[in-house]
């Protein structure tokens, strides 16, 4: 499934591969590694989950965006935060561990598109994942869901933050 104009870069139409999800929707599942090369799937995780997901950690927002949910990791009880790009595991590696980012767990999606396709964030002409973010409820349904239309933009970090407060209490 391709969603043609679904996310821009600098206004230009870009197209994303996979579904829209919604809340209530059921949560896919997906195979991706973390930065240790080990998989990580849907059922490897557990309870509240805040999926953050971004192009890539070497951009400007997407910098602040993870170091921003960093900060909030620290002061939320019972959630987990994951960010999910398409850039490779040593590069996640090397990124946390130059700015200290050590609460958020990392998730590389680049061998086979796992993640980008199930939760239809995969930027098709470019091959690397639009902004979003998803709360994943514990019983693997989506509590939340924004797809940010212009790539450079920021997340609604309050709506992802109280629906992960929410369903977490």
């Amino acid at each position: 499934m391709e969603r043609s104009g679904a996310t821009t870069l600098r206004g230009n139409p870009l197209t994303l591969v996979g579904p829209e999800l919604h809340s209530g929707d059921p949560a896919p599942e997906f195979e991706a590694v973390d930065t240790g090369l080990q998989p990580v799937t849907l059922a490897s995780t557990e309870g509240v989950r805040i999926f953050s997901v971004v192009p890539s950690l070497d951009t400007p927002v997407c910098d602040a965006q993870t170091k921003r949910f960093n900060e909030e990791a620290a002061k939320l009880e019972g959630v987990t935060i994951y960010t999910f790009s398409m850039d490779l595991p040593f590069a996640q590696k090397r990124w946390c561990g130059q700015f200290g980012v050590d609460k958020v767990k990392m998730v590389s999606d680049h061998r086979a598109g796992s993640f980008g396709e199930a939760y239809g964030t995969l930027i098709k002409e470019l091959r690397i994942h639009s902004r979003a973010i998803f709360v994943v409820d514990k019983d693997n349904k989506i509590a939340h869901a924004e797809y940010v239309k212009e790539v450079a933009d920021f997340p609604d970090y309050d709506a992802a933050l109280s629906a992960a407060k929410s369903v977490s209490a």
